[in-house]
């Protein structure tokens, strides 16, 4: 049996829970988020496993950090796998379309297919899916609220400051 632990962070986001599998950070859940799992399945309390994510989601908020470098352990589909790699490839600051990212994996018609594996992100923030948008440049569904989306997006503009996001 895999070992399951957790610890909650302060973030501008409201609380945030890291889960790690066997010591790798696994799942990052904000207050409200859409697909949170049962409280239950985030093992025990333990902040232990998380310095490292900790350190760089701290640096990542006070506007030092544009890239995170974690072990992950992330659990999905090959598909999925697929669409979060790219994702983690998106530069800090910038946008893609569901579309383009569809391309990028070589399959130009998969534009919904990748919305939903982009939904299904276990380490929001970690792996960006808030910089996915709609084909129009509009904001499409985040699992953590288009509010929280769209003060990620300001913030990493540089349109708001990280004293803006709460």
């Amino acid at each position: 049996m895999p070992t399951v632990q957790h610890t909650v962070v302060d973030s501008p986001y409201e609380p945030l829970t890291l889960v790690a599998v066997d010591g790798v950070l696994s799942r990052v859940h904000m207050t409200g988020q859409r697909h949170r799992p049962p409280e239950e399945t985030f093992g025990d309390p333990d902040p232990r496993p998380f310095g490292e994510a900790v350190r760089q989601l701290d640096a990542y908020f006070a506007g030092e950090l544009t890239a995170f470098d974690l072990p992950l352990h992330l659990v999905g589909t090959p598909f999925q796998l697929r669409v979060w790699e790219r994702l983690s490839l998106i530069p800090y600051g910038e946008t893609r379309t569901y579309g383009e990212l569809a391309e990028e994996l070589g399959n130009p018609g998969a534009s919904r297919a990748v919305g939903l594996a982009n939904g299904k992100n276990p380490v929001g923030i970690i792996v960006p899916c808030h910089r996915v948008v709609g084909a129009g440049g509009g904001l499409t569904g985040y699992g953590g609220g288009l509010d929280r989306k769209r003060r990620l997006l300001a913030f990493e503009s540089g349109t708001a400051g990280p004293d803006l996001l709460f």
